[in-house]
């Protein structure tokens, strides 16, 4: 991952690379927890993705903790990152509408151009402003979010 140097008026970029397969990263794991507003459901109350097949994710003991395994991204826009991503989750069953949530909602709060990805079997390589990106899983269900 080469990091090139930003020009006058342009923006500095990042290659990165996720596999989805954990045993493949070396990088410890970062666990955040969301914070869900009171007037929305925790976490607790969807059911279990891995029995039904919902790529909802749930967790008996509260709010589903998030595993960061790649960042490149301030500590207050990552814990951003797991709410959005967090209240996309409880709002949507499907993974393009869940996608689709985070994404407008990033464009929103930061500003044009984000991408997102929401899913359980996938693998990218991706150049981002430095910065602006983060690959996270909750539950079963990996995300990857970042600025272009």
């Amino acid at each position: 991952m080469a990091e090139i140097q930003p020009r006058l008026g342009h923006v500095a970029r990042k290659e990165c690379s996720s596999r989805l397969n954990r045993d493949l990263l070396s990088s410890s794991p970062k666990t955040l927890e969301s914070r869900p507003p009171s007037s929305r459901p925790t976490m607790s109350e969807k059911v279990d993705a891995s029995s039904t097949g919902d790529s909802n994710i749930s967790s008996k003991d509260g709010p589903a903790k998030a595993v960061i395994k790649n960042v490149d991204m301030s500590e207050e826009m990552q814990q951003e990152a797991v709410d959005i991503a967090s209240a996309a989750l409880e709002k949507y069953n499907i993974e393009k509408d869940i996608a689709a949530q985070i994404k407008k909602e990033f464009d929103k709060r930061f500003g044009p151009t984000w991408h997102v990805v929401v899913g359980k079997n996938f693998g990218s390589y991706v150049t981002h402003e430095t910065k602006h990106f983060i690959y996270f899983y909750v539950g079963s269900l990996a995300l990857l979010i970042w600025k272009s």
